[in-house]
């Protein structure tokens, strides 16, 4: 299962998010995954059943980007370097692509817990 996340809740309230946006944004920057080209779906730990069935269903070329991603950012990692500025992650390639697969699969299979479940009354 996720964790719980906030990100609803702070987006209802404009004054909440005005106030967290700085903080998000330097958070991201310090982090500094995109100064290597990686994304925030490409930190995703892959020792769950669930994200490794996410990855499966990746797009081939999805696949091969994320896998070239990793490698190129733990070659920078190696090298102690980092992408010329250019080449940095921006906001918006920043999107989710692993993310919406896990919430599909976790969904399916809490379907399939309340399936199994079932209890059939006869009257």
């Amino acid at each position: 299962m996720s964790a719980p996340s906030l990100v609803q809740a702070v987006a209802k309230r404009g004054w909440l998010n005005k106030m967290l946006k700085p903080v998000s944004n330097w958070y991201i920057n310090a982090a500094g995954y995109r100064q290597m080209g990686l994304r925030a779906d490409d930190l995703i730990s892959e020792e769950n059943e669930t994200v490794l069935a996410a990855l499966q269903r990746l797009s081939p070329k999805e696949s091969y980007d994320r896998i070239y991603r990793i490698r190129r950012a733990t070659q920078l990692s190696l090298t102690h370097k980092l992408l010329p500025k250019n080449e940095w992650t921006t906001q918006e390639e920043d999107v989710p692509y692993l993310r919406p697969l896990i919430d599909q699969i976790e969904a399916e299979a809490a379907e399939k817990d309340a399936l199994d479940t079932l209890a059939v009354v006869k009257n």
